[in-house]
């Protein structure tokens, strides 16, 4: 047999309405090509779906039988097409996430919270590693989406590269918060708060310090920023942080303790990137959020310079 839909279709529409007139107004058809249609699918089943008597149509028990398995097929075929429409409206599917710690906490499940939205059948697995790793993870296409420092170029990810701007965070009732923008000269000597010392911000921080001949002190060295807002808060120490944990600090409420954010200068870069597979096919919903991604990178950047350049982050 070489059954269509439209045959199907046409057949039901039929049964229900008991005359080819009706159908075809239903279908769309003239009547003469739904006559022809019933026809061949007769043809094709190899038994009489009606009876013509006195121009009417009278259902065979085989066209009732046949009906129950054309409704069974129809509603699975509407379903398929719900799935297809969700899907091309991203509202379906699976993605998977792996994200810095810088951006996990706040800043990455704000923008998955917006784009979610209305979207029941889209699944989330969401995973927190270091950047490096979050690297090889998409090399391996174990994940859809990488959200991490940028790391060098290999032919296995693909990258879009944002240079973010360092911040210096610290306490609002500081002095040094009435300042417009800190340097070096401004730290020289005062508590604060480091990355490892492998880290590439750690090492830049030192080179900056060392090129304009001030004194840094560190008071403690951290594996994430996360921690130091904390430490900054209690006047512990003072932080240069990346961008995306002072703007995450920046949109949670402060009830305690508040904290200032301000420019530091000369300019320090705390580069991140937006990886994918190099070598895999990507689904719509891991373009779709990679542009919804990248869209709230670019709102950040431009929330943050109002803040810096009005001196009101705090």
């Amino acid at each position: 047999m070489n059954l269509s839909i439209r045959q199907i279709v046409t057949f039901r529409e039929v049964m229900r309405s008991g005359s080819i007139s009706q159908a075809s107004r239903t279908v769309g058809r003239t009547q003469p090509a739904v006559s022809t249609m019933i026809a061949t699918l007769e043809s094709e089943l190899g038994f009489s779906l009606f009876l013509r008597r006195q121009g009417k149509l009278i259902p065979t028990p085989e066209a009732y039988f046949f009906l129950e398995e054309c409704d069974a097929v129809l509603e699975r075929f509407e379903r398929i097409e719900n799935t297809v429409g969700r899907i091309r409206a991203h509202q379906a599917g699976r993605l998977s996430i792996a994200c810095h710690p810088a951006a996990s906490s706040f800043f990455l499940p704000r923008v998955l919270t917006a784009f979610m939205e209305g979207k029941e059948d889209l699944e989330i697995a969401l995973t927190m590693r270091s950047s490096d790793v979050i690297e090889d993870l998409i090399a391996s296409q174990q994940f859809d989406i990488g959200f991490a420092e940028t790391p060098n170029p290999r032919p296995s990810v693909t990258q879009r590269d944002f240079d973010l701007e360092c911040v210096c965070v610290l306490p609002a009732s500081d002095p040094l918060a009435a300042a417009p923008a800190l340097s070096p000269a401004d730290l020289a000597g005062r508590p604060m708060a480091l990355l490892f010392k492998e880290h590439p911000l750690t090492r830049q921080t030192e080179q900056v310090f060392q090129q304009a001949g001030c004194r840094i002190r560190k008071r403690l060295e951290l594996r994430t920023w996360a921690p130091g807002l904390q430490f900054v808060a209690d006047g512990i120490c003072y932080m240069i942080c990346d961008m995306i944990t002072a703007y995450s600090c920046l949109q949670q409420p402060q009830t305690r303790n508040p904290l200032a954010i301000r420019r530091f200068e000369p300019r320090m870069s705390s580069c991140i990137s937006i990886l994918t597979p190099g070598y895999a096919t990507r689904s719509l919903v891991s373009h779709a959020f990679t542009d919804r991604l990248c869209s709230a990178i670019d709102e950040m950047q431009d929330e943050m310079e109002e803040v810096l350049s009005n001196g009101n982050g705090n």
